[in-house]
């Protein structure tokens, strides 16, 4: 069987002990390490990009994302029980498709998790700035703001990536127990936010309700519409693929995975609906859609400046969460790329002492700390976005091709409907994909013509590599 068709074969146990992760994770760490990835930058930051794409109807933006989002954390639960193993939809395809499948996939969740990790970071540095300017502190343009923006670097950003990535290398056990502390006060803030804007609530505010329409078309220069917002704000729902790169760390995955993945699912876009209801009933989209801390900024506008800082105070501690559990995400991902000899191997070692890949943790905020500094949150979003369609396509194409190739295998827990199911996830992955923004289809393309050069070239060198061991040998 040529090498891109070979298939993974997952066998933990024969593993060298410096390549194995440690099990120290249950599943409301899982759930907490979900919620804290998916509630954040998405619903304190994106809801004003997402308005300003699609007007009050970016309701309905978060209602599609969702939806597509819950079919494919169904295909997520289902396969990622089935294949007890980090890397995700990497080692997903791995299993079901083939190696360059594989491939393909491994080198989107690079570009995904690269990209959210820095947005993120952009996006706590917007509220930390609006948080200091509120006591009276202000840091220089130049250091809060990266070339694009007429500054230098975005200091803050990187400054939080760095002390994530420390905490990380700690131990994961440590840092899941601190993020559940930190998702409880990230709710409570949007709770105050609620409770703030909803006696506020205009029903003048959602006329014209969708004011550039349901689907993705041109205005501007820009696309825009309920679907342009939807492709967009899908990265405010997509934390949960995190949780499935933790199979490796979960105490019970076959148990603890489905309820985290599912159950993080649930909470978040119950959350989501309701803020962003609060947000557009509450003031005209088109007076915060440009600010880099939307909520905390309706507040202030509502005359409430302490309780203001107090959203941004707490979007400032709890952000951090998303960072996190992306971060987690990655350099599992990275590590299990590297176990597999896609990347070098010297990155797929284990701390003896924490049981944490530090090695990959450094490289991988060193990259992520660069992003964040100097390329523009929406951007980052919309090319991130690409990455996770085509990851989400991939794992509900697994779902289908594990349901005929192993239709007897022991199921822990069965997606329903999964014929139903799978197909919504992909169809409404694809279209998502197409509502993107022209330049991000064409770099997201771009990006995986270089990924399969890179494959080709790595193969090819391994081939003679190994022929000249061949050779030596007789």
């Amino acid at each position: 069987m040529p090498d891109w068709m070979r298939r993974k074969i997952i066998d933990l146990e024969s593993m060298a002990p410096e390549h194995r992760l440690k099990r120290t994770l249950t599943w409301w760490h899982l759930i907490a390490l979900g919620v804290g990835a998916i509630v954040g930058t998405g619903i304190y930051t994106l809801i004003g990009v997402g308005a300003g794409l699609a007007g009050p109807a970016v309701i309905l933006s978060f209602v599609v994302a969702g939806v597509v989002c819950a079919c494919t954390a169904l295909a997520y639960a289902e396969v990622a029980t089935l294949i007890p193993a980090s890397g995700s939809a990497y080692t997903y395809s791995y299993v079901a498709l083939g190696e360059v499948i594989a491939w393909v996939v491994g080198w989107s969740l690079i570009l995904e998790y690269s990209l959210v990790v820095s947005a993120v970071a952009v996006g706590w540095s917007g509220y930390a700035v609006g948080f200091l300017q509120s006591l009276g502190a202000s840091l220089p343009h130049a250091l809060t703001a990266g070339p694009h923006a007429g500054g230098i670097v975005n200091l803050p950003a990187v400054f939080i990536t760095g002390l994530v990535a420390t905490m990380m290398t700690v131990g994961m056990r440590e840092s899941a127990t601190f993020n559940a502390v930190l998702v409880i006060i990230k709710i409570v803030a949007l709770g105050i936010f609620a409770a703030v804007a909803l006696p506020h609530f205009d029903v003048a505010h959602f006329k014209p309700f969708a004011p550039y329409g349901f689907g993705s078309a041109e205005f501007g220069g820009a696309k825009h519409g309920v679907m342009a917002a939807a492709a967009i704000i899908f990265f405010a729902f997509y934390g949960f693929d995190a949780i499935s790169t933790a199979a490796e760390e979960a105490k019970n995955p076959e148990r603890d995975l489905p309820i985290g993945i599912i159950g993080s699912m649930v909470v978040c876009t119950a959350i989501y609906v309701v803020v962003a209801a609060a947000a557009v009933g509450a003031m005209p989209f088109r007076v915060f859609s440009g600010s880099p801390e939307p909520l905390a900024m309706i507040v202030r506008e509502l005359g409430s400046p302490q309780l203001a800082a107090a959203v941004a105070a707490a979007a400032v501690i709890a952000l951090p969460t998303v960072l996190l559990g992306f971060l987690y995400g990655q350099t599992r991902i990275f590590f299990v790329m590297a176990r597999d000899g896609f990347l070098p191997m010297s990155l797929a070692k284990v701390n003896p002492k924490t049981g944490t890949p530090a090695r990959i943790t450094i490289v991988t905020a060193i990259l992520v700390a660069i992003l964040a500094g100097l390329v523009p949150l929406q951007e980052i979003a919309a090319l991130a976005n690409a990455g996770t369609l085509a990851a989400f396509v991939a794992v509900a194409v697994c779902l289908l091709v594990l349901r005929k190739r192993l239709p007897d295998a022991r199921r822990v827990y069965r997606a329903p409907l999964a014929w139903v199911v799978a197909p919504v996830a992909i169809v409404g992955c694809i279209y998502l994909f197409f509502s993107l923004p022209g330049l991000t289809r064409s770099f997201f393309f771009i990006w995986n013509a270089v990924g399969l050069a890179w494959y080709g070239a790595s193969t090819l060198y391994k081939h003679r590599k190994a022929a000249q061991v061949d050779h030596e040998a007789n």
